[in-house]
């Protein structure tokens, strides 16, 4: 103890206290047993209550410190525009973000799996449903017409029955062709080839086409028009010379 005391007095300084920031607490109070907790009610082996006593110490030492430097005027908040380097590189940052990616788009497709599984389960259900519902129909009216040929009843009222809904049916189904219209490959096809009707032996003669000649030329039609030479006509004119005649030609220019 002595020694102790003589290494304390070799390296202790005497400066401000702002310069040293040391707080000493004393007892600290346990707020669940409310009793001031020493050395001999600490269980050196129970790791958790260790911790604990030194975490109350700690807070304690704080909340005993800020007052103090408050009071002379020294700040213990980060400024906002305070860069700190981080513990991990950006590097591992950006796997970090990429795995918690991976990892939420994971998520958001087993998600949308189970959304489609629920909606084939709810549309087979409404399948199965109107098929019962239309086997139990046909049920109900092969029941009435047996009734009906053996006797037992002289009602027709689900022949009545059956041709509304079938007209019904037909109306709506012209009413939404009327409202549809032709889709956009039939207006193409449409405006590109007609509208049908009859396409084969649109060009051939009729009776009327037959009777008129108001069109036919003599001159025309017999190779006789202005411009014609003799049999050939116009090819007889730019008939090429034969080759003896070229090469003679070729002679007289030289």
């Amino acid at each position: 103890q002595d020694g102790l005391k003589q290494c304390l007095s070799e390296f202790k300084q005497q400066l401000a206290w702002v310069e040293r920031l040391d707080v000493t607490s004393g007892q600290v109070v346990d707020p669940v047993s409310q009793s001031a907790s020493n050395n001999d009610a600490v269980d050196p082996e129970n790791d958790f209550q260790r911790e604990m006593n030194f975490y109350r110490q700690a807070q304690a030492a704080v909340l005993e410190a800020l007052p103090r430097l408050r009071k002379l005027q020294v700040p213990t908040r980060r400024p906002d525009d305070y860069f700190a380097e981080m513990a991990k590189s950006d590097q591992q940052m950006q796997k970090i973000r990429q795995k918690l990616k991976s990892k939420q788009e994971a998520m958001e497709r087993s998600e949308k799996a189970k959304q489609l599984r629920a909606m084939r389960k709810y549309g087979k259900k409404v399948q199965t449903e109107i098929l019962q519902r239309r086997q139990k129909e046909k049920k109900n009216m092969l029941n009435a017409v047996k009734k009906y040929q053996k006797g037992l009843s002289d009602k027709l009222d689900f022949l009545d029955e059956e041709q509304t809904s079938s007209q019904g049916n037909k109306k709506g189904s012209a009413s939404q062709r009327i409202k549809k219209g032709p889709n956009a490959k039939r207006r193409y096809k449409n405006q590109k080839f007609g509208f049908g009707g009859k396409k084969k032996g649109s060009k051939w003669n009729t009776k009327e086409s037959f009777n008129d000649v108001s069109s036919f030329r003599s001159k025309v039609a017999h190779n006789k028009g202005p411009g014609k030479a003799g049999k050939g006509g116009k090819k007889a004119l730019n008939k090429r010379p034969g080759k003896r005649a070229r090469q003679k030609m070729k002679s007289r220019a030289r």
